[in-house]
């Protein structure tokens, strides 16, 4: 059965914010920065989450931090994500990132990553309902737009608490809740488990966010209809993928590729006060975008090999030229 988006009678509305699309970027560490949520955004993103940002960054008012906040008026509707163990700083890390007039804050309990977990933060929360319970109570009291929670099924195969997790979500005011199917022992290996998506919507009625494995924009629109929740979070899949977004998809022609790439240099150049300083991201993302493409490992040496932004831009513009002659 070919399932679309255009089956589904309502849009995805989470809180006062109603998005255009059901499907969603979800954060993504050193990628999902401003230029990245803006192209996903014209690729069809109803909404675009940061990548996790440090609550005690914030009230630190460490510059590197502060900068995370960057948005625009294009890409609303834009969700700020947090991390941290200490409900108080998560609160008024909170009020922080209001006062920036975020239209979602949402709160990260999935990062299974060690520095992050070793500080009883991202999927570490789980292992602590209580203080998790803690956490977005200070972050509901201190916030004038929706709050949502990004979660695992649960701690290991024999902890699966995703569903006490969302049930303790909805009942403290949370908006909307996101499940990664899978647990935070599993990290980023095995396959995800979209059951515990479908029996975890049938569990609350706050709307339900599933995650996971998704790489094509048919899978996404599969798993939302098979698994009944109200959108889809697409994070690794998205990464030189904009096109996830789009029912047209991934294009095989070089020069198509080429074009979303300069427009993805463009918004760099717009909004990096210094985009030499993020080369090393920028490269990453770059790469990505030709992966399985005919020659594909020769552009990306070529792409690595480059020293700084200006030599960077002047390569993928000596490509399309090549691909037009």
């Amino acid at each position: 059965m070919k399932f679309s988006l255009t089956n589904v009678d309502d849009m995805l509305s989470i809180g006062n914010q109603h998005l255009t699309s059901r499907l969603v970027l979800a954060p993504l560490a050193g990628y999902s920065d401003l230029p990245f949520r803006l192209l996903c955004k014209n690729f069809g993103a109803g909404l675009c989450v940061s990548e996790m940002i440090s609550s005690h960054g914030l009230v630190y008012k460490q510059p590197k931090t502060l900068v995370m906040l960057q948005s625009c008026d294009e890409e609303r509707p834009v969700s700020f994500q947090l991390f941290g163990a200490d409900p108080a700083v998560m609160g008024e890390a909170a009020a922080i990132v209001a006062a920036h007039k975020a239209d979602v804050i949402d709160i990260n309990m999935g990062c299974p990553v060690k520095k992050v977990t070793k500080r009883g933060a991202g999927a570490a929360l789980m292992a602590d309902i209580n203080v998790a319970e803690t956490i977005i109570k200070e972050v509901v009291s201190n916030s004038s737009c929706p709050v949502t929670v990004k979660i695992r099924s649960g701690v290991d195969s024999k902890n699966v608490c995703g569903k006490e997790f969302a049930v303790m979500a909805e009942t403290n005011g949370v908006s909307a809740v996101s499940i990664h199917g899978r647990t935070w022992k599993q990290g980023f290996s095995g396959r995800a488990d979209w059951d515990i998506v479908k029996y975890i919507k049938e569990s609350v009625s706050i709307p339900v966010l599933g995650n996971g494995d998704i790489t094509r924009y048919d899978e996404a629109v599969r798993r939302l209809h098979e698994s009944g929740c109200d959108g889809v979070l697409i994070g690794r899949g998205a990464i030189g993928n904009p096109w996830v977004f789009a029912e047209s998809g991934r294009s095989d022609n070089l020069n198509s590729i080429i074009e979303v790439v300069t427009q993805h240099l463009h918004l760099i150049a717009k909004f990096y006060q210094d985009p030499d300083r993020g080369l090393g991201s920028i490269k990453n993302h770059l790469g990505r975008y030709f992966k399985g493409y005919p020659g594909c490992s020769n552009l990306r040496k070529e792409i690595y090999e480059k020293r700084d932004f200006g030599s960077l831009r002047s390569f993928i513009q000596s490509l399309c030229l090549r691909s037009q002659s």
